[in-house]
């Protein structure tokens, strides 16, 4: 999630170095970061280690069905601490990774109010590095590649979502478009398509997506991945509990933004249309590809 307004809204780097997760984050000799397992169990006010345990097996299971290797986001290492008379006892401890600690987060108790910042902390952390994967420089992109980039992560996401929806009981179209209208409805303060067509006095006919800045259109990545990802850990089953994931995640995303002092998404400005951009982009993907073979 990018952009300099963005930044100002959702990436406050300031705000993340003071979390409790970035002081407890540690760097390893080739420059991994990673985070101990048992100063994470502190963080999170678990007083039981065994009880973090538990959570941490849930991530592990959580990690193996999004098809990742446990071994790369969970190291096995020795943790000796002093018992007495100058003797030491290994109890054990884990290198996390970042995707390791956002698992563990999603499983740990959720009234504790220190996870709901862990949540947030995470999230944020984890779709800062995919883009940084990509090696996308938003800094120096202007605001139309930024939209482009985003319009196009928003029609690959949206097809995944629309699958996940589907294996949680979304079948028929309509009940996809409540599906989204839920969405919505958390991310945009209770208006669905309709009233955010409406309220940004788009035509029935124009694509929402297609006239957001890259503000709005992060945030609103962010509510569909973040929706996919908890439909297949939560392994929902039925209509209304997708729904009720949809709205939650988006109301979740609404709350944070205004927890970082960012513009309601209903209130910014409408972009114009993006579509001539993205079927140039596209005619030139297929151009490439035919070269390529």
């Amino acid at each position: 999630m990018v952009g300099n307004k963005y930044k100002k809204m959702k990436y406050d780097i300031e705000k993340l170095k003071n979390s409790v997760f970035e002081n407890i984050k540690k760097i390893n000799q080739i420059g991994q970061e990673y985070w101990s397992a048992r100063e994470m169990y502190k963080a999170l006010d678990y007083k039981n280690w065994r009880k973090f345990v538990n959570v941490i097996n849930k991530a592990k299971t959580a990690c193996q069905n999004s098809e990742q290797q446990i071994e790369n986001h969970f190291v096995q290492v020795d943790k000796m601490v002093h018992i007495g008379s100058g003797a030491e006892r290994n109890v054990g401890d884990l290198h996390l990774s970042r995707y390791a600690c956002y698992l563990i987060i999603q499983n740990a108790d959720p009234k504790k109010e220190v996870v709901a910042l862990g949540q947030t902390y995470f999230a944020i952390q984890t779709r800062r590095q995919e883009f940084a994967d990509k090696e996308f420089d938003f800094n120096k992109k202007s605001e139309t590649e930024k939209r482009l980039f985003l319009r196009q992560e928003m029609i690959e996401h949206n097809k995944q979502l629309a699958e996940a929806a589907k294996n949680a009981g979304v079948i028929k179209p309509v009940e996809y478009a409540i599906f989204q209208n839920w969405g919505y409805k958390g991310l945009y303060k209770g208006l669905d398509a309709k009233g955010i067509h409406k309220n940004k006095d788009l035509k029935k006919s124009q694509n929402i997506l297609d006239h957001m800045g890259s503000t709005e259109l992060a945030a609103n990545l962010f509510r569909a991945t973040q929706t996919e990802e908890k439909l297949k850990r939560d392994e929902v089953k039925t209509k209304n509990e997708a729904n009720k994931t949809h709205y939650e995640v988006g109301k979740k995303v609404r709350k944070t933004i205004e927890e970082l002092g960012g513009t309601m998404p209903e209130n910014l400005p409408v972009a114009d249309s993006i579509k001539k951009q993205l079927k140039e982009e596209k005619e030139k993907k297929n151009l490439n590809d035919r070269n390529t073979k």
